[in-house]
């Protein structure tokens, strides 16, 4: 008899990183290295699962930024020759390793990498988006949408227009990829403040997640914690991060991943072979890069040149254990709460989708071990947010406070010494938009394609990312760097605007370098006065 439901929620997301001009950008290697370790193995997972009729129901959290990517030619293309390449070294290294303790596992990424390529280019057509979208369509996922460019939605309030045209391009983007308007959305850093719901509301969406004290201090206190939704006075549903099912998953210290057994993410081969060997499967310049080829377990909190050779097939064996540890503790859990509550629970654990094969190589593996294990559990059920809301339409009505899922609970990361110089540009360049979308009700031509352009530039000078990355100091040159020349398109393109000096190769440039969204609408931006002077007249 069912006692409480689980709700695993992954939240896919990457910066918009794509470089026309030159395929030596490290930063891109961001997007493959998650392909190939992260959304081709989950995918790999789904279809397994659907395809042997074994019973599950998860969310999947596809920002705007990423669906972008995975849908664009030119990144498609070059993840293919990223393949080609990783395939070639699998070959050697299973030579090289042949009398070694390495070889099972060059043997593992030969087959793995193989593996991939097989996915995305022959049974996807180097689309993974639909093939995301199939597993939507049978019932498996609930895909929901964050805001369009990961913007820090806490800090925009202060520019309501920057939030609904956030909201607006990223719902507009969904529809168009996924075949439905989505029902929830992952609030960017899980950042909410009151007031962003009624944004939400605007446009369709249902329910957004927030972290653990975001509900617990809302004002009034729930009556079930977080086990349980509660509705915003907009309406819109509230569901809270369980902290006890999340840690054991997420944390290196006390969750599964720091394992003795599982892959030690900071060994690889580009760092740890001879130059003239790896020279071709790194940065064409010489810099030593991550290959995806690490031989070394965890072992210990012991220095990375003392790591032991790593047994894929030890490994898989902990990740079984291990799923049936969190579904031991899960049934715990939902066996007291549902004694003490008049309804069944639902923990929701969310997860940044990267923590599964990327950082922790072996989570996919856990991932689909769990859901085998739940197939046949009488007691907890896998849900989704949706679901439980069709099940219990009647939830407290109160207001979540303001948190987000960042170290310290609130804006800290995002808003500190390092990088609130950024913001002061960020809110003007919000207000001049507003000024250029109102100066302009009904835009044809190249100032219509400018005015576009300059709604993209603020979008991507917005990402959190940005912030993030100049916070927690890695690769800050290029946050900063992305962030100014961001912002100096857009200025540029509002003085062209404003005094009628558009030049038409400038626009053109910028089209071809950053073309996300290229069904964006500049009007998303009006004002509320403006739009609805023109609905009068």
């Amino acid at each position: 008899m069912t006692k409480g439901y689980l709700s695993i929620v992954l939240h896919a997301h990457l910066p918009y990183v794509r470089h026309p001009e030159s395929e030596k950008y490290l930063e891109e290697n961001w997007f493959y290295e998650a392909l190939t370790e992260t959304y081709i193995p989950l995918l790999d997972v789904f279809n397994r699962l659907a395809g042997e009729n074994v019973p599950f129901r998860l969310t999947f959290s596809i920002s705007p930024p990423l669906l972008s990517m995975l849908m664009d030619p030119l990144l498609q293309g070059r993840y293919v020759r990223h393949l080609k390449k990783l395939m070639e070294l699998a070959e050697k290294e299973e030579v090289r390793t042949r009398d070694g303790h390495f070889n099972s596992a060059a043997l593992m990424y030969k087959e793995r990498f193989q593996r991939a390529y097989h996915i995305f280019v022959h049974e996807n057509n180097c689309n993974l988006v639909n093939a995301f979208k199939q597993l939507q369509d049978r019932g498996f996922l609930d895909i929901t949408t964050c805001a369009a460019t990961h913007g820090f939605l806490p800090i925009m309030m202060t520019n309501p227009e920057a939030v609904r045209a956030q909201i607006d391009t990223a719902v507009n983007l969904h529809k168009k990829h996924l075949g439905r308007a989505p029902e929830g959305i992952w609030l960017p850093e899980c950042g909410y403040s009151p007031g962003i719901d009624e944004n939400l509301k605007e446009y369709g969406l249902k329910y957004f997640f927030t972290d653990s004290h975001g509900l617990l201090y809302a004002y009034h206190r729930p009556r079930f914690a977080n086990y349980a939704p509660v509705y915003c006075p907009s309406g819109v549903a509230a569901f809270a991060r369980d902290i006890e099912s999340s840690k054991q998953v997420w944390s290196a210290d006390e969750g599964y991943p720091g394992d003795a057994d599982y892959r030690e993410f900071y060994r690889d081969i580009g760092y740890d072979l001879d130059y003239e060997y790896i020279k071709e499967y790194i940065h064409p310049d010489g810099i030593r890069v991550h290959t995806g080829l690490k031989y070394h377990r965890i072992t210990g909190k012991v220095d990375l040149s003392h790591k032991q050779p790593y047994y894929p097939e030890w490994a898989s064996r902990k990740a079984e254990i291990h799923a049936g540890n969190f579904l031991f503790n899960r049934e715990k859990q939902v066996e007291y709460l549902s004694s003490i509550m008049e309804r069944h629970p639902i923990i929701v654990a969310p997860y940044d989708a990267e923590l599964f094969g990327h950082w922790w190589f072996e989570g996919p593996q856990w991932l689909e071990f769990l859901i085998r294990k739940m197939a046949s559990n009488q007691s907890l059920k896998l849900i989704t947010p949706m679901d439980y809301l069709k099940q219990y339409k009647v939830n407290q009505v109160t207001t979540p406070c303001s948190s987000t899922w960042g170290d310290a609970g609130y804006n800290g990361v995002w808003l500190n010494e390092k990088n609130h110089w950024i913001y002061r540009h960020l809110h003007m360049a919000a207000d001049r938009m507003t000024e250029l979308a109102d100066m302009f009700p009904q835009a044809n031509g190249n100032l219509r394609r400018a005015l576009n352009q300059a709604g993209r530039e603020l979008l991507l000078a917005q990402s959190s990312d940005w912030a993030f990355i100049i916070a927690t100091g890695t690769m800050v040159s290029y946050a900063i760097r992305r962030t100014k020349q961001h912002l100096a398109n857009f200025l540029r393109l509002y003085d062209d605007i404003k005094y009628c000096r558009i030049d038409e190769g400038f626009v053109s440039h910028l089209e071809w370098q950053n073309n996300i969204f290229p069904d964006i609408d500049y009007r998303s931006w009006r004002s509320r006065d403006a739009g609805q002077q023109a609905a009068i007249s």
